[in-house]
């Protein structure tokens, strides 16, 4: 059962600002640990392309421009160097030809591990630092997190009462 709308709005209101300050203490966090989280040699948009085409496999140019909310020509020039640099390719697709489907290389899936193992390392640094109980909670309320934002958002105005 849900809250009545003001009593949720009450309560999302209080926890919006910590999970604020969250993302801003990962900011500092990523900017003062700059060389040691980077995704250099590649841009965060050029990273971005290569976690979607990761959990999308074969995705074209057309899905991905909708994926990144860019124009084509964007797109493209992200490809294109991805693809100079060897971390992705560009393979027909078997269905239709003229249509060119993305992958990872073995240099692109590579690169994205080397990037999840040193921030992997850098939380799991600072998570020592918290007791079990504030890791578990920790952990229950961003996986609750990512749910939330990975549904669609219901239409504005429309407000869940069910």
């Amino acid at each position: 059962m849900h809250e009545a709308p003001t009593l949720l709005h009450q309560h999302t209101s209080r926890v919006v600002p910590p999970i604020g300050r969250v993302l801003e203490l990962l900011e500092v966090a990523w900017e003062r640990n700059r060389h040691t989280l980077s995704t250099t040699p590649l841009s965060s948009a050029q990273t971005r392309v290569m976690y979607i085409i990761e959990r999308e496999p074969g995705i074209n140019l057309s899905s991905l421009g909708r994926h990144l909310s860019a124009a084509a020509p964007s797109v493209t020039r992200l490809c294109d160097r991805l693809q100079a640099a060897g971390f992705i390719r560009r393979t027909p697709r078997r269905e239709d030809r003229r249509e060119t489907q993305l992958e990872l290389t073995d240099t692109g899936r590579a690169h994205l591990q080397v990037i999840r193992d040193r921030r992997t390392q850098a939380l799991h640094q600072a998570m020592q630092r918290m007791a079990p109980d504030a890791q578990h909670a920790l952990a229950t309320g961003l996986s609750a997190l990512c749910d939330a934002v990975t549904e669609p958002a219901p239409p504005q105005g429309h407000q869940e009462t069910a």
